[in-house]
């Protein structure tokens, strides 16, 4: 998601706000901006590129907008669930981003729905905004908080009004959400990497369970709600961010390569020839394998740069058809020789199956897989496409086994204590992780819903 209030090209800052971010979804994308009289929608299915390659940005001025880019999960790729939302009333209109998975939003659908109202998506973003109204007839800071403490779950919020920008995020802090300075302008936005591109400042994080109201009479806080520990989503720093970003004070390429040199120490390959990492958020890992190791590191796995993330796709089909497609080995660096090839994680193992036959096929000798983060053996309730434990080979089989299913010569993954050093800059500063996927440990999830969760998934 991306924000901005207060700059006369807010458009057009949004959609470099939201370049930047498309490795966090390609299947949507949406701006929203306001002129102070009205807002205007721009948004479709796609990449940012394909979206917005006919949009006139002169013809939709306005000094406020918020924007986002969709991951669209195995269900819901569909357009009415592409973000931003409007909601147009008497009073005025709304839109409304959102990042993150609310774990209450079926319980509260029903309800809504009970008393009279009638959903348009099957997104629980949208719940969010018939909760406002039923509390308030205006989208005031007021309506907003009462609303938010209903919801149970993972969000970073982005609000938008005629007359004002609110910026939420949930009372553990699982989603990023950072605020930054243009000129005078605010800026908002799920990763810094994206203050980089447009030239803003950093100023600081979101806080856990704060609402920022942002208008032309400044910024405001309020902290509505607060559950310590901090619990950020520790596969932002293993996979979704890019490696230019800075999540808890912590860089994420600087926490990546001290992920690879902990699983070093844990699982050294002394005796190998050459370490490769899997483009492009293992190779951080892979330079701090090979620099623990005295190991050369080489690019012995190219990417097709036209291709999006396969862990995303939306079904196993297309994540398989992806992985061929996006990436090819480097003969002339494997051939002959015993490599350790570096991935960030496995969810359902296509990914490195596929790449492990790529490298044998090149002429790789043997090839030994490491894992720069956990097992992950859990499913995600906040966010992440990952929802059954049928669908993790980690929740099904023995390292041993995966080892087979892959058909490599050795695998080992890094420790849950591993990755905690690598990423914790310091526990005294609320700045815990969710590892709730590798774990079994949901900081946001109430006793009855623990009960209906095991259940369900």
């Amino acid at each position: 998601m991306f924000g901005i209030w207060g700059h006369k090209k807010a458009a057009e800052i949004t959609y470099y706000g939201l370049h930047s971010m498309q490795h966090r979804g390609q299947d949507g994308a949406g701006i929203v901006v306001t002129d102070g009289e009205q807002l205007n929608v721009h948004k479709d299915v796609g990449l940012v590129n394909d979206v917005f390659k006919r949009y006139d940005f002169a013809e939709n001025p306005g000094h406020a907008a918020i924007g986002h880019v969709r991951n669209a999960t195995q269900d819901d790729g569909v357009f009415n669930n592409v973000q931003p939302f409007v909601f147009h009333t008497l009073n005025g209109s709304t839109a409304i981003a959102h990042n993150g998975k609310i774990v209450n939003a079926d319980s509260i659908r029903r309800n809504l729905e009970e008393t009279g109202s009638i959903l348009q998506t099957t997104s629980d973003t949208e719940v969010l905004a018939h909760l406002m109204r039923k509390n308030s007839q205006k989208t005031t800071e007021e309506a907003i908080i009462e609303s938010l403490k209903q919801l149970v779950g993972a969000y970073a919020f982005l609000i938008l009004t005629e007359d004002k920008l609110y910026v939420a995020l949930d009372p553990r802090g699982i989603r990023p959400l950072s605020l930054g300075k243009l000129g005078d302008a605010y800026v908002v936005a799920s990763e810094t990497c994206a203050f980089n591109i447009i030239g803003a400042t950093f100023e600081r994080e979101v806080m856990p369970g704060e609402l920022l109201t942002i208008s032309n009479e400044g910024i405001k806080s309020t902290r509505f709600l607060l559950r310590e520990p901090r619990n950020l989503c520790a596969m932002e720093y293993v996979y979704f961010s890019r490696p230019d970003s800075d999540l808890n004070e912590v860089n994420v390429h600087t926490a990546r390569k001290r992920m690879g040199i902990e699983l070093a120490k844990e699982h050294p390959k002394f005796d190998a020839d050459v370490v490769t990492g899997v483009p492009d958020s293992s190779i951080s890992a892979a330079i701090g394998y090979a620099e623990q190791c005295g190991l050369p590191y080489e690019m012995g796995v190219l990417k097709n740069r036209y291709i999006g993330r396969t862990f995303i796709q939306p079904s196993q089909e297309l994540r398989e058809q992806g992985v061929k497609m996006k990436l090819s080995p480097v003969r002339g660096v494997v051939e002959g020789k015993s490599v350790v090839m570096i991935d960030d994680s496995i969810v359902r193992g296509t990914t490195s199956r596929r790449i492990v036959r790529l490298l044998k096929e090149a002429g790789a000798r043997e090839v030994h897989v490491r894992i720069s983060s956990p097992r992950i053996e859990n499913p995600c309730l906040y966010g992440i496409d990952m929802l059954t434990k049928k669908e993790l080979i980690a929740a099904n089989h023995t390292n041993e086994e995966i080892k087979d299913l892959i058909e490599a010569d050795s695998i080992e993954f890094l420790s849950v204590e591993g990755m905690e050093k690598a990423i914790i800059k310091d526990k005294t500063l609320n700045q815990g992780v969710c590892a709730a996927c590798m774990t079994g440990n949901y900081p946001v999830l109430e006793n009855d819903q623990r009960k209906e969760f095991y259940r369900k998934y």
